[in-house]
């Protein structure tokens, strides 16, 4: 079994209003020194055995489903669960 960790954010040049929203209310609460705050989402997938290229399969499920890549990027790690 594998397990992949997938970082979805919203792609620099993209508008933040949630992140500019908590980087505000940061500020506020007298965190001065936050000058930034970017949102993103974090998923985990579960991967059974199989023979197909986990790479290949990753990469097309975040470019089909997880993740709107005219907005958004990604990364992702691989590893082996337990």
């Amino acid at each position: 079994m594998t397990k992949v960790k997938i970082y979805v954010t919203l792609r620099e040049s993209v508008l933040d209003p949630q992140g500019s929203a908590v980087q505000g209310s940061l500020v506020k609460m007298g965190y001065n020194e936050v000058s930034d705050v970017r949102i993103g989402k974090y998923l985990e997938v579960q991967i059974d055995d199989t023979d197909r290229d986990i790479d290949g399969l990753v990469k097309e499920m975040c470019e089909k489903l997880l993740t709107n890549t005219v907005i958004e990027d990604y990364r992702y790690e691989i590893e082996e669960a337990n």
